[in-house]
């Protein structure tokens, strides 16, 4: 499956270590994330990720249109919900255009974990059935 990763600034540090404990099963699947987030995933990991331009310039708007490409089969967007900052990847266009084209959007730790752990066990199989 196609992972997408995204996280703002104030969020880095914990989709590293999300993507720490759960490397052995990111690691069976193709990983793609905004610029900065898949740098600092791939140097905590050593997993290959896809990297598209950090989000303050553009990265989330390549990551949207892959979303409307229905290239990604789920998201993980770990954001600050406290703060609100143009520069930041806009959490309500991710998650509208998730909604739009049915993919699984995990936004803080728990939804994350229950989304890996499904994909873990196979649980999220019908994501390849649509």
């Amino acid at each position: 499956m196609n992972i997408g990763i995204i996280a703002h600034n104030t969020k880095k540090s914990l989709i590293e270590d999300f993507c720490l404990a759960y490397k052995h099963i990111l690691s069976k699947h193709e990983i793609y994330a905004t610029g900065i987030t898949g740098r600092r995933v791939e140097d905590v990991t050593n997993l290959r990720v896809h990297k598209f331009l950090p989000g303050s310039v553009g990265g989330d708007k390549q990551f949207t249109e892959m979303l409307e490409r229905n290239g990604l089969d789920m998201v993980i967007f770990f954001y600050n919900p406290a703060m609100v900052d143009p520069k930041e990847p806009d959490i309500y266009t991710i998650s509208k255009c998730c909604d739009k084209y049915n993919i699984p959007i995990a936004t803080n730790i728990a939804t994350a974990e229950s989304l890996i752990l499904g994909l873990a066990h196979g649980d999220l199989e019908w994501r390849l059935q649509i």
